[in-house]
């Protein structure tokens, strides 16, 4: 029997194979159900079967042993691509994600030369056929796997700068009050300057990470909801944001149970992000106002500010990596990079939240997320 009828006609015991293996891969197959173990196998199996029966020239067969030529398997590639690109959110490493198609490989010829009375030269062939088969799935898989490792590193490098920021002006503002006190000894000053140097080098360092990763941002925040208040979230996070913004003050309203299961961490990202924002674009002769209100099944917080509307034709993209407004576009001074409400955006989706926002000159600018407790 040729190798690809084998395959088409073994189908599910090939699977079974593939599913025991995967469930020795510790400890992320700990947690994935038999669907998960057996992702995307099938497809991969019959791809190859498929491409082993199409014809292929002397010429064809040396391009595709170097990884050149057209793309003769776009099914093949699809599958193994979304199969390295599931490996890597589900918590496998890349050794283990090859692993995986080397004992595809070995388990397909194993159980195949066991099914042969006697071998024919055309069975040389197509172990030839399988095995490329087989090192196009694993390449195109792998390179999926390491797209997904780079996008998870680039925005976590983003997130991490920006949020830098927030203590960075914490710290410059509280040297900035002591500067003006009277009475400071040399050494007092000494030591003010040195943490004014250090917080402008900081600075430095952050404006060139985030220049870094700037075309390099991804997607998808993992989070580890745990039981949290998020009343107390908002006033800790108020209280943060003016202590780099001394004539802040803000009206904060909180009614019904906001208690829920949600990852602290992101929450006072987005907290942050919100606030900051609202400060930054809100008109000085008008108060942020913050309010939170709970049910059983979730919360909703929303930000609300006076000041420049934003302009119609960019609310579609408010939320998009490295938007800035028109007025900072100008060059009007701003700390903002356009992270801010990317930010808050993730972290909505991987909550399986919500958010919208409207704005008009009359009623000012207003963020309203919505986050399901469970």
């Amino acid at each position: 029997m040729r190798l690809s009828e084998f395959i088409v006609q073994h189908i599910d015991r090939i699977v079974d194979e593939w599913e025991k293996f995967a469930k020795t891969i510790k400890p992320a197959a700990d947690t994935l159900s038999r669907a998960e173990l057996r992702d995307h196998a099938k497809s991969i199996l019959m791809a190859a079967a498929r491409d082993m029966n199409t014809a292929q020239s002397k010429a064809e067969q040396a391009a595709k042993a170097k990884g050149e030529g057209p793309e003769k398997t776009p099914t093949l590639d699809q599958a193994a691509a979304s199969h390295g690109e599931m490996r890597h959110t589900v918590g496998f490493d890349l050794v283990q994600m090859t692993s995986e198609f080397r004992h595809l490989r070995a388990c397909v010829i194993r159980l195949w030369v066991e099914s042969l009375e006697s071998p024919e030269l055309a069975y040389f062939q197509d172990m030839i056929r399988f095995n490329e088969a087989i090192d196009e799935a694993l390449a195109e898989s792998t390179a999926a796997y390491a797209e997904q490792v780079a996008r998870s590193r680039d925005i976590f490098l983003a997130i991490l700068g920006h949020d830098l920021r927030a203590p960075l002006q914490a710290v410059t503002m509280s040297t900035e009050l002591l500067v003006r006190k009277v009475g400071l000894d040399a050494a007092a000053l000494s030591y003010i300057a040195r943490i004014k140097g250090g917080t402008r080098h900081m600075g430095g360092m952050v404006r060139d990470l985030l220049e870094f990763v700037r075309s390099r941002l991804g997607t998808s925040l993992p989070i580890e909801r745990k039981p949290m208040d998020l009343a107390i979230a908002c006033r800790e996070a108020i209280e943060a944001a003016c202590a780099g913004q001394p004539d802040c003050n803000p009206n904060v309203a909180i009614t019904g149970d906001t208690h829920g299961a949600w990852d602290r961490g992101r929450i006072d990202q987005l907290l942050q992000n919100l606030i900051g924002n609202a400060l930054q674009h809100g008109a000085s002769s008008h108060e942020v106002n913050l309010s939170l209100s709970g049910n059983k099944q979730e919360v909703t917080l929303v930000v609300h500010n006076h000041g420049e509307p934003i302009a119609e034709d960019a609310i579609g993209t408010i939320f998009d990596p490295l938007v800035r407004s028109a007025s900072e576009e100008l060059g009007q001074p701003s700390t903002s990079l356009g992270l801010g409400l990317f930010i808050v955006k993730e972290v909505v989706n991987a909550h399986q939240g919500s958010i919208t926002v409207t704005s008009n000159i009359d009623d000012g600018t207003t963020f309203t997320v919505v986050l399901p407790k469970i």
